[in-house]
């Protein structure tokens, strides 16, 4: 499970990325800031994950 939940988060981190570079390349604010919070939810969700994994060893 954990590693699905990893993934997830770097899939997220992406195409977070990817958004708010297309959204900067045409100038589109929306899509830019889109991409910056789909980031965001990315690191949480890895953060929450190296979190579980400290106190599982």
């Amino acid at each position: 499970m954990a590693k699905d939940q990893k993934a997830k988060a770097k899939m997220e981190q992406a195409k977070g990325k990817a958004k708010e570079t297309a959204g900067r390349a045409v100038g589109n604010e929306r899509l830019t800031a889109k991409g910056r919070t789909e980031q965001a939810k990315g690191d949480a969700r890895q953060a929450k994950e190296k979190t579980k994994d400290v106190f599982r060893h």
